[in-house]
């Protein structure tokens, strides 16, 4: 994952008009129902999903900031990661994932963030029980495993928003089957079902959009509330309280670097590319002025996209991107004013 990824901890929030297309898809009975979302977010897209309908909302959320969030909207909310957070199997009744998509590395080899969080939480899903799953087209080979065993009537769909348009994002509707009717699969139908998944991660083309209006609904069973439990590290606790411990400070010597201050005349005139570098690695950054022009500036690299469209003599237009990277200067004045020049 690049660092904009990093930054925001994977959080690719599904946006509010596709939330309310997958929503036609769901049949909520009238009685009570509990619902879980593992990677919650701000909570916006979960709470569109299951609107209208009596539930019990659940989720899991490792960002501090978007934790709180989303107790705006989502009652039951557990601060941490949610590949340690411990839940008893079958309790609920939906399950809606929109994992971040990234790589694990582990001791032996590595994974898919995507199929690690699906492994981990779709045996919450009661038998019966409905998935939604929003991942990048080309991760479906990954998932195919557990959603060729586990699922039936697994429908695939493609997101059209710009947003999902620009990370290949799909969705993935399906019922967890019964240990009846997993019983009753051959080798045979798992295999036609995984080689399935692979050829429409290959060929993205092949996956019919979400339509406005499903052609059928998949019903959500009845469950009751489910107990979460994070057995995993007060992240943020520790960060606050790691500057008071001695041997961090012992340490800090050794893993942080002292910042070093460039000083004295070049031995030539610099040319605006010099500058460029100089001011995204930090030279130019500090405090400058007196008075109402006291500021502090921030330089950074930012990467922008140019778009262009042509048009032939036959109508078509052809789309064309062009990533590329710019220099970004922020100023924080001590009046209070924020300018960013770019």
């Amino acid at each position: 994952m690049r660092f904009q990824g990093k930054s925001r901890l994977g959080f690719y929030p599904l946006p509010f008009s596709e939330a309310q297309r997958i929503r036609r898809f769901l049949l909520f009975p009238d009685q009570s129902t509990s619902a879980i979302d593992p990677c919650v977010g701000d909570g916006v897209a979960f709470e569109v999903i299951t609107s209208g309908a009596e539930v019990l909302r659940y989720g899991i959320e490792l960002d501090a900031y978007r934790a709180e969030q989303a107790k705006q909207r989502i009652p039951n909310i557990v601060q941490g990661n949610t590949l340690e957070v411990q839940c008893p199997v079958e309790c609920f009744g939906l399950g809606y994932l929109n994992p971040p998509y990234d790589c694990t590395l582990g001791p032996a080899d590595s994974r898919r963030t995507e199929q690690s969080f699906l492994s981990h939480t779709y045996r919450w899903l009661k038998p019966g029980g409905v998935l939604v799953l929003v991942i990048p087209g080309d991760r479906l080979a990954e998932c195919s495993q557990i959603l060729s065993t586990h699922f039936r009537d697994v429908g695939v769909y493609r997101l059209e928003s710009h947003e999902c348009v620009r990370y290949r994002q799909v969705v993935v509707i399906g019922t967890r089957r019964s240990r009846r009717e997993k019983e009753r699969l051959t080798d045979s139908d798992i295999t036609r079902a995984r080689l399935y998944c692979a050829s429409l991660a290959r060929n993205p083309s092949q996956i019919p959009a979400l339509p406005h209006e499903p052609e059928a609904r998949y019903g959500v069973p009845v469950s009751g509330p489910a107990q979460l439990v994070y057995r995993g590290l007060p992240l943020d606790e520790i960060e606050d309280l790691l500057p008071q411990s001695a041997a961090y400070r012992q340490a800090g010597r050794i893993l942080f670097a002292e910042p070093r201050s460039a000083g004295g005349r070049p031995l030539i005139p610099l040319k605006p590319g010099h500058i460029g570098l100089l001011a995204v690695g930090g030279m130019l950054n500090g405090i400058f002025g007196s008075g109402d022009e006291r500021h502090i500036s921030f330089w950074q690299a930012v990467k922008l996209t140019d778009r262009v469209e042509e048009e032939d003599e036959q109508g078509v237009i052809t789309v064309k991107e062009k990533e590329r990277f710019s220099n970004e200067l922020t100023v924080v004045y001590s009046t209070g004013q924020v300018a960013i020049l770019k």
